[in-house]
């Protein structure tokens, strides 16, 4: 099958749905499919050989984040030579309703159209506002995925229609695979995100980090991710900043080590979350998960049972879960134990079984179609049918 798959969000800038669109391309290309990935990227970014760059993407508002998005006549022009160059059989577009090329790609492609939703913001007046906009082209879609139940009601309550939820894929075998870093062991925390972007909530962490170390003084934190590394820190004693300790950013192998090291991976996320990759993959890697109470990583963490929830942006409910996982090693092995259960549900051997089956529905149902609009045409000219 001849697959054209649409990452809206800059290539170079890491993220879930970049992830998740590198990791399906990946899988669809070991099972023989043929796959091209349309993103936006810079002139100078290093791309994998199935990756087509549309051009630079600028940095837009967008979900309680800043997006890294490409829209304009010359990304309209790329996505229709793109699309003609393909002559794929099916398409498949993610976040086709933001400003960017999966909206323009809704627009140019004709055939089977495959849409995934990831994003989860039940208050967006924004794309109320835009409906009218989207409508015609949304009407295009032969079928819409969604990430998580969240991500599904969203679509519903703002753009209609309805989806199929299959959630974000992980390569369970390479996180449980990956090789712990001595230096890493030890009563360890983990953070990985972006230091500067306030929803991935290391403010929280970090304002909780004092009565964690008051609590458990041989502790400490390993933070992975880019940003102002000093101004993360601002708010800690000046005695307590030793005792963080930042990675900048790391490969997906040094990723993957860091979460088979941690002894608690901590997510205090505050807001504007769909699903949570990351969730997934260090109960991957088999580190116990502390988790923020949001709906979607409740979900993910099978409501509690696959790693334990701390109220949303409460620092004192942080640090006594901390506390308590840091100090009880039987419970910490029981959410390994559960979580690696657990996350069989997320490789990409069930999820992309899964999309496959949607691509192949909606082929079928484009070559009934052909077929039956083929027939009543040779009707209609007088022609008896072979």
């Amino acid at each position: 099958m001849r697959i054209g798959i649409v990452c809206p969000y800059a290539w170079d800038v890491p993220g879930g749905v970049q992830f998740h669109i590198r990791d399906l391309a990946e899988h669809l290309i070991r099972l023989g499919h043929e796959v091209s990935v349309l993103a936006p990227s810079d002139d100078e970014t290093p791309l994998p050989p199935y990756v087509v760059s549309a051009g630079r993407a600028v940095p837009v508002p967008y979900n309680g984040s800043v997006a890294r998005l490409n829209f304009g006549f010359l990304s309209a022009a790329r996505v229709r030579r793109w699309l003609h160059d393909g002559t794929f059989d099916v398409i498949h577009i993610h976040e086709p309703a933001s400003p960017s090329l999966g909206l323009l790609s809704c627009w140019a492609a004709s055939g089977p159209i495959v849409a995934t939703f990831h994003t989860s913001n039940p208050r967006s007046r924004a794309m109320i506002a835009a409906y009218p906009i989207l409508q015609p082209a949304l009407e295009k879609i032969s079928a819409r995925i969604a990430v998580s139940e969240y991500a599904r009601r969203t679509l519903v309550e703002h753009l209609g229609g309805d989806a199929v939820v299959i959630p974000n894929g992980v390569d369970v075998g390479f996180f449980a695979r990956a090789e712990p870093r001595p230096e890493w062991q030890g009563s360890t925390l983990g953070f990985i995100g972006r230091i500067d972007e306030p929803r991935k909530g290391l403010p929280v962490l970090m304002k909780a980090l004092p009565a964690i170390l008051a609590a458990r003084p041989e502790a400490r934190l390993l933070v992975a991710g880019r940003g102002d590394e000093e101004e993360a820190v601002a708010g800690l004693p000046a005695e307590l900043r030793e005792r963080v300790e930042f990675l900048g950013m790391v490969s997906d192998e040094d990723k993957a080590r860091l979460l088979r090291s941690v002894d608690v991976y901590v997510a205090p996320n505050t807001g504007g979350e769909s699903f949570g990759i990351i969730l997934v993959e260090a109960m991957s890697a088999g580190a116990p998960v502390l988790a923020s109470d949001l709906d979607a990583f409740s979900q993910v963490l099978d409501h509690g049972g696959a790693g334990e929830l701390f109220t949303n942006e409460d620092a004192d409910a942080l640090a006594a879960g901390a506390i308590r996982l840091l100090g009880d090693a039987e419970r910490r092995e029981r959410l390994r134990e559960h979580g690696s259960r657990h996350v069989k549900r997320f490789d990409w051997t069930t999820v992309g079984s899964d999309i496959l089956a949607v691509y192949e529905t909606v082929t079928d149902g484009a070559a009934s179609v052909a077929t039956d609009e083929r027939v009543g045409l040779r009707a209609r000219l007088g022609f008896a049918r072979d």
